[in-house]
């Protein structure tokens, strides 16, 4: 079981019963039984989990099946559109990166999510642009937020930052108001340098200046 980081946050509730009738939320379009039992006859053990909150199915994937689970859904199950897909920072010591993928079957008027969990030493996932190529982008703002690498991506780069940036903002260990000296910014006077720190009096570097109420 993976144990959760030290790491300030607000406690929350626990998750409400997933039956359809007892949960406001819960819609049939995200109900698909047919397809996760499909999945787990085709993939067996590489199928490792499927959740269920608010009848919205969740199915985790191990990371060297997605590609194949991709295609199939796709080619068999008819879920032609990879309509988001993302990252997540879980913060834990064990399997502490997501990455999760939203399919729709217009056809049959289904949703699916596929999940894929990787190590902090070796966030990567094969990427699955050549079954949707609509992943090129959100794959490559997940490199940059997160720093999970998508193996086969055909121009993995920076979406946001810098080439050079050093860090990943969506990690969160990342500091809300930024690395001082990571990136630089233009001045805010004409005739001003490079300000090697965004928010130096937050960062204690600079005396707070106080502008004064016109009387």
């Amino acid at each position: 079981m993976a144990k959760t980081l030290n790491f300030l946050f607000s406690p929350v509730d626990p998750p409400k019963p997933s039956a359809a009738e007892k949960n406001p939320l819960a819609k049939e379009s995200t109900f698909d039984s047919d397809a996760v039992t499909a999945l787990q006859d085709e993939f067996g053990d590489r199928i490792t989990d499927v959740g269920l909150y608010a009848n919205e199915h969740t199915i985790y994937v191990t990371r060297d099946a997605i590609v194949d689970v991709c295609t199939y859904l796709k080619e068999q199950l008819g879920y032609h559109y990879l309509s988001d897909l993302g990252g997540i920072d879980r913060f834990t010591e064990e399997e502490r990166f997501e990455v999760f993928y939203n399919l729709i079957s217009f056809d049959r008027g289904k949703r699916i999510r596929l999940k894929v969990r990787v190590e902090e030493e070796d966030p990567v996932v094969p990427s699955v642009t050549l079954v949707f190529p609509a992943a090129d982008w959100n794959e490559r703002e997940c490199w940059d937020m997160l720093g999970i690498q998508f193996e086969g991506h055909p121009d993995l780069r920076r979406m946001y930052m810098p080439e050079d940036f050093e860090h990943f903002p969506q990690r969160k260990e990342f500091p809300s108001l930024g690395v001082p000296g990571s990136l630089p910014l233009p001045s805010q006077t004409d005739d001003g340098v490079l300000e090697p720190d965004p928010f130096p009096a937050a960062h204690g570097s600079k005396p707070h200046r106080r502008t004064p109420f016109p009387e």
